[in-house]
C-alpha cells in the first residue's frame, strides 16, 4: 500500500487502479480485526487501532463500516486468525524491498511474495537484509490540493501539534513526526481545520536508489503493482527514487 516517503506519487498510483478502494478495505479490515484482537476495540485507548480509524475514513470508508467491523472483530463473529509476516528482499538493480503481510496462510504468501520478486527481475532475500537500510517515523500527510494552506501559519499549527518536520509535495504536506505520537499530531492538526489523509508510521530509507534503465524500471513497476494487488500484504515499503525527467 505504501512506498517510501513521496507519499502523493504513490496515492496517485493508487487511484488511477479499478478497484483500488475495494481492495484498500480488505486491507484496512484485517489490520482493524488484529489491532482489536491484540489491544480492544476502543480507539481512545489503542493508539493502533485509532490509526487505522483515521486511515479508514482518509480512504473514504463509511464509519458505519468502521463501526461493523470493530463491533465483529470484538466479539464472536470474526474466526479467521492473521499471523504477521515480514518479507525483504531486492528489485531489479538492488532495489530494497520490504513487504509487510497479515495471512491466514503464510506458506502461501510466502509462495506468492517470492514468486513475484523472481518475475520482476529481483530476489527475496533473508530477514534483516535491507531492514537496516530503513527508520521508522511516523508520517501525516496533509492535503493541500488546492495549495490554499499557508506556510508560515502551518509550520506554527504542525509545530504546535508536535511535527518535527514538514515539506510542501505536490497536493501534500507531508509532516514527520515521533512515530509513537503520530496519531495525536494528527489528530491535533484535524482539531485545527486540516484535512489529514493519512497519518501513521513509515518505514523511511536512509539511502535511495535510482532506475534509468528502461526494462528496469518497468520492472519495478510491475513488481510493485502484483505486491499492491496482493489482499495479503499491507504495506509495501521501497528506497526506488524516480529520476528527474
Amino acid at each position: 500500500m505504501s512506498g517510501h516517503s513521496k507519499w502523493s506519487t504513490i496515492k496517485r498510483k493508487k487511484g488511477e487502479k479499478d478497484g483500488a478502494r475495494a481492495k484498500v478495505f480488505t486491507k484496512i479490515s484485517r489490520e482493524i480485526i488484529v489491532a482489536v484482537r491484540e489491544g480492544g476495540g476502543d480507539p481512545s485507548s489503542n493508539s493502533k487501532l485509532a490509526q487505522l480509524v483515521q486511515k479508514a475514513k482518509s480512504n473514504n470508508i463509511p464509519n458505519d463500516n468502521i463501526d461493523r467491523l470493530i463491533k465483529k472483530a470484538s466479539g464472536d463473529g470474526e474466526k479467521t486468525n492473521y499471523e504477521e509476516c515480514v518479507y525483504e528482499g531486492y528489485g531489479p538493480n538492488g532495489v530494497a524491498v520490504i513487504v509487510e503481510c497479515l495471512t491466514d496462510n503464510r506458506n502461501r504468501t510466502a509462495g506468492e511474495v517470492r514468486h513475484y520478486f523472481d518475475k520482476f527481475g529481483g530476489n527475496l532475500g533473508t530477514s534483516g537484509c535491507v531492514s537496516f537500510m530503513f527508520s521508522t517515523k511516523g508520517i501525516v500527510v496533509l492535503d493541500n490540493e488546492d495549495e490554499d494552506i499557508d506556510e508560515d501559519k502551518a509550520m506554527e499549527d504542525i509545530l504546535e501539534a508536535g511535527g518535527d518536520d514538514f515539506t510542501f509535495e505536490d497536493g501534500c504536506v507531508e509532516i514527520t513526526t515521533d512515530p509513537n505520537t503520530v496519531t495525536e499530531v494528527g489528530k491535533a492538526l484535524e482539531d485545527k481545520g486540516y484535512k489529514v489523509l493519512s497519518a501513521e508510521p513509515a518505514k523511511i530509507p536512509s539511502t535511495y536508489t535510482t532506475l534509468t534503465d528502461e526494462d528496469h524500471i518497468k520492472k519495478m513497476g510491475l513488481l510493485l503493482d502484483a505486491l499492491d494487488d496482493n489482499d495479503d500484504v499491507q504495506n509495501v515499503w521501497h528506497n526506488w527514487e524516480e529520476a528527474d525527467n
